[in-house]
C-alpha cells in the first residue's frame, strides 16, 4: 500500500539539480587538472583552481546528503542518491590529492603519459555530465547510459596502461640514479590513475541505478 501511495506523490527534482551542478564542477577541476599538467607557471593558478573546486563541491555533498534525509519521496533510493554523490566527490578529493602530492614534491614538469592521463580524465569528466544529466529520464536513457559506462570503462583501461607504460619508462630513466625523481613521479602517476579510478566508480553507480530501476 505504501509503495503505490509513494508512486503518486511527486518526487524531489532538486536531487538532479545538485548532480547537474556537482558534475559542472567536477568537469572544471579536469579541465584545471589537465591545464596543470603543462607544468611551469601553469601549475600554481590551476592548483588553486582545483583546492577551490574540490571546497565548492563538498558543499554541494553536504547539500545533497542533508535533503536526503529531510526528503519524504526521493527519484530513487536513498541509499544509491548517497553512494552516487559520494562517487562524484571521490573523484574531485583525488584531484586535490594529486595537486598536494604535486606541491609536495615541488615538481615542475611531467611526462607525456601523465598529460595523456590529465587528458583521459578531461574525457571522464565529461561523460559524467552527460550521464547525471540523462538521470532525470532515466528510462528513455537507458542505453546511451550503459554506452556511456561502457566508455567510461575503456578509459579506465587506458590509464592504466599509460600507468604502467610511463612508471617503466620513469624507472628506466632513474635506475641507479635519481630515486627521489623516481618515487615522486610514481606518486603522481599514482594518484592520476586513482582519479580515473573514481570517475569509472561513478559509472558503475549509474549503471546499477539504472538496472535497479529500469
Amino acid at each position: 500500500m505504501l509503495g503505490w501511495f509513494q508512486k503518486l506523490m511527486p518526487k524531489e527534482e532538486r536531487f538532479f539539480d545538485y548532480y547537474d551542478k556537482h558534475a559542472a564542477i567536477l568537469s572544471e577541476a579536469a579541465d584545471a587538472m589537465k591545464a596543470l599538467l603543462a607544468g611551469g607557471d601553469a601549475i600554481a593558478p590551476n592548483s588553486a583552481l582545483v583546492i577551490k573546486l574540490e571546497d565548492d563541491a563538498d558543499a554541494v555533498t553536504r547539500d545533497v546528503l542533508l535533503a536526503v534525509r529531510r526528503s519524504f519521496i526521493t527519484p530513487f533510493d536513498r541509499s544509491d542518491i548517497r553512494d552516487l554523490i559520494s562517487s562524484m566527490d571521490d573523484a574531485i578529493d583525488q584531484m586535490r590529492q594529486t595537486v598536494k602530492a604535486i606541491d609536495l614534491f615541488e615538481v615542475k614538469s611531467f611526462e607525456p603519459e601523465m598529460v595523456e592521463m590529465g587528458s583521459l580524465i578531461v574525457e571522464a569528466a565529461k561523460f559524467t555530465v552527460e550521464a547525471v544529466t540523462r538521470l532525470r529520464n532515466m528510462q528513455q536513457n537507458a542505453s546511451k547510459l550503459h554506452a556511456i559506462a561502457e566508455k567510461l570503462t575503456k578509459i579506465e583501461q587506458h590509464s592504466d596502461d599509460l600507468h604502467d607504460a610511463g612508471l617503466k619508462k620513469l624507472y628506466k630513466t632513474h635506475a641507479g640514479g635519481n630515486a627521489m625523481a623516481f618515487i615522486a613521479g610514481s606518486e603522481i602517476y599514482a594518484h592520476l590513475e586513482k582519479v580515473v579510478d573514481r570517475f569509472e566508480d561513478v559509472a558503475d553507480r549509474v549503471n546499477a541505478i539504472v538496472v535497479e530501476h529500469i
